[in-house]
């Protein structure tokens, strides 16, 4: 075993860990006194040294080590928890981050150590004394405990095949000593493919491993629970081995017996019988001698663990990869319909449609593969209303619903941006100061909600706080100063579209710039992040109550259901979650209003966008229609209407980029290969509705 093939995935149980630790520090500043969570915080100090302890990584177990010391005084009730303790935690969990992306980055922890904080935590340990730990049950005391029950524990019989059996009986011939040795890990171990690879090594070094249970193989690929027996033939003396194994971190217990001289009967067991009595052996493993071996049976199974999910770690560049395969199987898909009626037997028609089936089932089975919980994203945002609290000087709870919602992982990781930005405006312009609050008669603590939900085929995201919501005549009178619109007009908007300049660039309400806003860098970034994603963003406000920022983004960027349209010769897709209705008028419907087309549908006005015009399709010379076909889609809360020449029908597409030289095009989502081979734009519904 090669230790470099663990890297990547102690990268990714680091940083599990690290969002653990995050997490659970956060929970401990707001009750001190749960020893479950100051447990579980323990617990993950002490998995990070000892992963890091295995792949070299000395500064990490340093520091953890450290933490190890204090977190130890405080289970013990030497020291009490208080906010500049937390604090110093927060600065290990800033440090071993900053670790962690050094390592991703340049493969080493980096020159940095963190001394300031080393002697923060030292000076936190040093109360009785520098490093000192003042512990009701030493490491000493728990180890002799563990000893002790240890020594209780019967010697069992270890069923060996006749050739293990036969190196056994050689070996005591020659003076050399056989020993079958069981070690469980740590029920908290994350690495235990890497940490069997330390044990083996020592053994090696030692001796010889003629056997395990489970294989080498099967340790190797981490298909073993917490422990594994071997036998080992070596002329060093059992203590000796037992102290060596007992060494190794995250290791809990090591039992070693010697093994004695065994005549081979001519009545061996089958394979199968021996098969049936390691397994009652390794399953009842601690029985007290002269318990009945039926019984040792029967209890098996019900001392047998549940059944537990198993998952794979898979780089996401090879589920991109599926999901490229998947789309050019849907694309031959259409092509294969396209050419159906040309003639084809009623076979070939079953057949297509049966491959349409399975298509369908297995882009539904990649995109479940693909879909991850936006607690990914979320999971950051805490510690930084924590950080963002202490700095504004006020009191802020954040409230997360919906954790547990999937999107696409290519909508996950452009998501959080924009999200950070919202925050930090809501903590920032929106929540008062804790005076200001009292003198409004609401709480001192300011609330933000972010919840996520799905509607659809789209996933919603909404940040909503407590605070003095916005003035939407300050943003007026801002936009009237910064020439974005005349004054004279600016009294006939709507709240919505005064709210709009917000989305501005440059544009900020701030009076003074700080750290946090006042750049007028912010909300623009968050409008072109969200648009391309194929999303839209909407705000709702009311001046002293709050304002509420909803995010609405498709599940997936891969493949979409699409209307497709004629524009004259030309096909263009829009994407069907977009579409509300599709209706035929008369062109006397269509009135005219401040210059703009518009129909009036169930007493909604509803302008009219000829995208012929829009996309300057070429028209040829135009017949009186009887009717015209419009195509109804809404951003929003609001409504347009697209007038097109002609519909296809639905159908299912695959979205391709137009590329880095096209990226600029305005109102276009990217282009699909239709199954003759030719090439659709799909429109950018968010760009071209008014």
């Amino acid at each position: 075993m090669e230790m470099s093939q663990y890297l990547e995935l102690f990268i990714e149980e680091s940083k599990e860990h690290l969002q653990n630790l995050n997490e659970h520090l956060l929970e401990i500043e707001k009750d001190s006194e749960n020893m479950t969570i100051l447990n579980e915080i323990f617990r993950v100090a002490h998995t990070l040294k000892g992963m890091a302890g295995t792949m070299g990584f000395s500064k990490i177990a340093k520091l953890t080590h450290d933490m190890e010391n204090v977190l130890q005084e405080i289970r013990n009730g030497q020291i009490k928890i208080t906010t500049h303790i937390i604090d110093i935690l927060f600065k290990c969990l800033d440090a071993l981050e900053n670790y962690t992306n050094h390592i991703i980055h340049e493969g080493t922890e980096g020159e940095n150590t963190y001394d300031d904080v080393i002697t923060a935590l030292n000076g936190i340990a040093a109360f009785d004394g520098p490093g000192e730990l003042k512990t009701a049950a030493t490491p000493e005391k728990i180890e002799h405990q563990d000893r002790v029950l240890l020594e209780k524990i019967e010697e069992e019989v270890f069923a060996e095949d006749e050739y293990v059996q036969k190196v056994i009986n050689k070996a005591l011939e020659e003076g050399v000593n056989a020993y079958k040795i069981t070690v469980k890990l740590n029920a908290g171990c994350m690495l235990k493919a890497a940490r069997a690879f330390i044990i083996f090594r020592t053994l090696e070094s030692e001796g010889t491993v003629i056997k395990s249970q489970p294989k080498v193989e099967d340790i190797e690929d981490e298909k073993f629970d917490f422990e594994f027996t071997v036998v080992v033939v070596s002329k060093v003396q059992q203590k000796q081995l037992e102290q060596q194994l007992n060494a190794i971190a995250e290791v809990d217990e090591v039992t070693v017996h010697r093994l004695g001289r065994r005549e081979l009967a001519a009545d061996t067991q089958s394979g199968e019988g021996q098969a049936q009595e390691e397994q009652i052996i390794f399953s009842n493993a601690g029985k007290e001698p002269g318990q009945d071996s039926q019984e040792e049976t029967t209890a098996t199974p019900q001392a047998s663990k549940p059944k537990t999910r198993k998952t794979v770690r898979v780089d996401i560049g090879r589920l991109d990869n599926l999901m490229n395969l998947v789309s050019e199987l849907i694309i031959i898909k259409t092509r294969l319909e396209d050419i159906e009626g040309t003639g084809q037997s009623h076979n070939y028609g079953e057949a297509v449609e049966y491959l349409e089936r399975i298509t369908t089932s297995l882009h539904d089975a990649v995109m479940k593969v693909r879909m991850v919980p936006v607690e990914m994203v979320f999971n950051r945002f805490p510690r930084m209303i924590r950080d963002l609290a202490k700095e504004l000087d006020k009191k802020i709870v954040l409230n997360m619903f919906g954790a547990e919602t999937e999107v696409d992982r290519t909508v996950i990781d452009e998501l959080g941006d924009p999200l950070i930005h919202l925050l930090r405006n809501s903590a920032d312009h929106g929540i008062e100061s804790p005076e200001e609050r009292k003198a409004k008669n609401k709480p001192e603590h300011g609330t933000i909600d972010l919840k996520a939900y799905h509607d659809g085929n789209n996933v919603v995201i909404e940040a909503q706080d407590d605070g003095d919501g916005i003035d939407t005549e300050k943003v007026k009178q801002r936009a009237i100063v910064k020439g974005l619109i005349d004054k004279e007009i600016a009294h006939s908007l709507s709240q919505k579209e005064i709210i709009d300049f917000l989305f501005k660039a440059s544009f900020s309400t701030a009076d003074k710039i700080t750290d946090v806003s006042g750049r007028g860098v912010g909300l623009d970034v968050v409008k072109t992040k969200i648009e391309a994603l194929g999303g839209m963003i909407e705000v709702e406000t009311k001046k002293g109550k709050g304002s509420k920022f909803i995010i609405r983004l498709p599940l997936t960027l891969a493949i979409i259901q699409a209307l497709m349209v004629m524009l004259q010769k030309e096909k263009y897709a829009i994407p069907l979650s977009s579409i509300k209705e599709i209706i035929n008028i008369n062109p006397e419907e269509i009135k005219l209003v401040q210059k703009k087309e518009v129909i009036l549908l169930r007493n909604t006005v509803i302008p009219l966008i000829r995208l012929n015009k829009v996309l300057d399709v070429p028209q040829a010379e135009e017949e009186e229609k009887k009717q015209i076909t419009v195509v109804i889609v809404k951003k929003g809360d609001k409504l347009s209407g697209f007038v097109v020449d002609n519909l296809i029908g639905q159908q299912e597409i695959v979205i391709k980029s137009l590329g880095k030289h096209l990226s600029g095009i305005k109102n276009m989502a990217g282009a699909t290969i239709l199954g003759d081979g030719q090439v659709a734009l799909i429109l950018d519904v968010n760009a071209l509705a008014l």
